[in-house]
């Protein structure tokens, strides 16, 4: 059975208790996560068929990593081991993952400094269909954007299925290269762009109106969702379907969302929905 590819950095995530709680306790949890390890992991949990290809040092650490993620009945086949340290980042208790009191240690990870003409790609593709990764990954480091490419070339050529996520942070793209100078190049390969109007805007120049707040109601939004869907449409033709979320914290106890699903010729809006 063909399977789902996710590419990307595998981190580890230390939350620190809040007031220096954790310094106190001698105490700090660590969970394995990424973003597209995350996609992985829903995958798994679907009964979806499902590879991940990342970067780990090899080390005892990476090998209770890849025991532990074998167990969610994820193949860890692809995993590439090379360079000298796992990426971290520090959430704090609470906090949202776009806080700027995050704090991101991912410099001189293995991913990061992963070259291209290292990976197999023919060998990991051979029983992929969908192929997924993030604007995360190449925001890390310049050879993690160019090995990005590398790889989408490679399932492009294969005729497989690419899906990337909008996901922007404010506290990576630091080696000189803003996010418009990428990401276009990478997506020209996408067949499937999800993530919400600001991060077309941030990353793929996409136009957001000046106006989209002064009427927040959905059916604005989704009004939007869609020209930006046309305008993503028209500079990336390889590109079939955009998703579009828009989520709103109306308190700090319940935050609602819904969706978009643009194609070139229909418009599918999700029901609003409420989470706790």
């Amino acid at each position: 059975m063909s399977k789902v590819l996710c590419f990307g950095e595998l981190l580890l995530r230390l939350p620190p208790a809040n007031a220096g709680e954790w310094l106190r306790t001698n105490h700090m949890p660590v969970f394995v996560g990424g973003a597209e390890l995350n996609v992985a992991t829903a995958l798994a949990n679907w009964d979806i068929p499902v590879k991940y290809c990342t970067s780990l040092p090899d080390n005892i650490i990476s090998k209770d990593i890849k025991a532990y993620l074998e167990q969610k009945h994820i193949d860890t086949s692809p995993i590439i081991y090379s360079g000298e340290r796992i990426g971290l980042y520090y959430l704090k208790e609470g906090a949202d993952m776009k806080s700027e009191e995050n704090v991101f240690d991912r410099k001189y990870s293995s991913f990061s400094t992963l070259k291209t003409g290292v990976v197999d790609w023919d060998k990991i593709l051979q029983d992929v269909s969908w192929f997924h990764f993030s604007a995360i990954a190449p925001a890390v480091s310049e050879s993690a954007a160019a090995l990005c490419k590398e790889a989408l070339e490679a399932a492009s050529k294969k005729n497989i299925t690419i899906s990337v996520d909008l996901n922007y942070r404010s506290l990576l793209w630091k080696y000189g290269k803003a996010p418009k100078d990428v990401m276009p190049y990478l997506v020209k390969y996408c067949n499937v762009v999800m993530g919400n109007i600001w991060a077309a805007n941030t990353l793929l120049d996409i136009p957001v109106s000046s106006s989209v707040h002064e009427n927040a109601s959905k059916n604005n939004y989704v009004s939007h969702a869609t020209d930006s869907a046309n305008q993503i449409f028209q500079q990336f033709p390889s590109c079939k379907w955009v998703a579009n979320t828009f989520r709103m914290d109306s308190n700090a106890e319940k935050v609602e969302y819904y969706a978009t699903l643009n194609t070139r010729n229909t418009n599918v809006v999700s029901d609003r929905k409420s989470v706790v």
